[in-house]
């Protein structure tokens, strides 16, 4: 999807504040960090690498979305790392987690399943029309 050698973004393009609190669906391109509050699903645009980082005290209920993901905050709903997952210290999270190479500290917390996918099983399955 984005190539075999898609690397994490070097730099933050967008900020969402430890005092800003997000209720809806949320799309980003490039590097998002999240200090905040999001009740919905993050994603990252389609076809485009992104990379999310979560700091010790942000939280996302919702699915969260994108090549490269770093959660050191709470997580409330499934993960889809379609590239790197890095679970830190001070990480909670509710919910599977899908990766394709993962790190995980001391101290990280996973209440769900961790599942390994190669590349084309990161793909959203299409839906199936009943005959």
């Amino acid at each position: 999807m984005f190539g075999r050698d898609s690397k994490p973004q070097n730099r933050i393009d967008s900020l969402i504040g430890a005092t800003t609190r997000i209720e809806g669906n949320l799309f980003f391109s490039g590097g998002l960090r999240i200090d905040g509050t999001v009740r919905g699903n993050v994603s990252a645009l389609p076809d485009q690498p992104g990379t999310l980082v979560l700091s010790e005290h942000a939280r996302i209920e919702g699915e969260v979305r994108a090549a490269h993901v770093v959660v050191n905050g709470t997580v409330i709903g499934p993960v889809f790392a379609l590239e790197t997952l890095e679970l830190q210290a001070g990480c909670r999270v509710k919910g599977d987690m899908h990766y394709k190479s993962i790190e995980v500290v001391r101290g990280a917390v996973v209440d769900g399943r961790l599942i390994h996918h190669e590349e084309a099983e990161a793909k959203p399955a299409g839906l199936k029309l009943a005959s």
